[in-house]
């Protein structure tokens, strides 16, 4: 969830990295660090940690990404430690990646699947979207069972449902129409 003060440090850290065109490169670590954190939950309870010290944890995270990551993500762990902030640094990592899809116009695109998507598919969407949308497009899976098969795909506030859970529901009122209409 978002909070008013990580918009601010990925704000200031993306204009601080376009000063020399190391947004990308930026973008790229705020990936890893956001996907490293969401992954571990010792993690994210080191930097919730109001019991840790705060220089542990700068030592920690310096040791999982200080040879992956570039100099303005370190600065921006470092700031956030001097500010007391570290337990945002995922947040700011995943509104840095929106901020920066904003400003490259690079479209989000949500697919709900059954199963998780080959790599083959994915790159098939993407190309589908892109011609679409005519912006360059990021995919997001996501796995529902529930949908039974097909697939939703939502980009921007557009929202295309072929699910084989949908089709069912159709058939379903299609049922109840023709039954009550035979009561009549």
């Amino acid at each position: 969830m978002s909070t008013r003060a990580a918009i601010r440090y990925a704000k200031a850290i993306l204009n601080l990295a376009k000063t020399d065109n190391s947004e990308s490169a930026v973008y790229t670590d705020m990936q890893l660090i956001e996907a490293t954190i969401q992954g571990s939950s010792d993690l994210k309870v080191l930097l919730k940690s109001p019991i840790i010290k705060v220089s542990d944890k700068v030592k920690a995270l310096e040791a999982i990404f200080g040879s992956q990551v570039n100099n303005y993500s370190l600065g921006l762990i470092k700031l956030l430690a001097n500010n007391k902030r570290l337990n945002v640094l995922e947040t700011v990592a995943s509104d840095y990646q929106i901020i920066y899809d904003h400003l490259k116009s690079i479209e989000v695109a949500i697919v709900t699947t059954a199963v998780p998507l080959t790599a083959a598919l994915e790159a098939q969407v993407i190309a589908k979207v892109k011609e679409l949308t005519g912006h360059e497009t990021k995919l997001s899976n996501e796995v529902n069972p529930d949908i039974i098969g097909g697939f939703i795909l939502r980009v921007g506030d557009i929202q295309y449902d072929a699910s084989i859970a949908k089709s069912l529901r159709e058939l379903e009122r299609s049922f109840d129409d023709s039954h009550y209409e035979a009561k009549i």
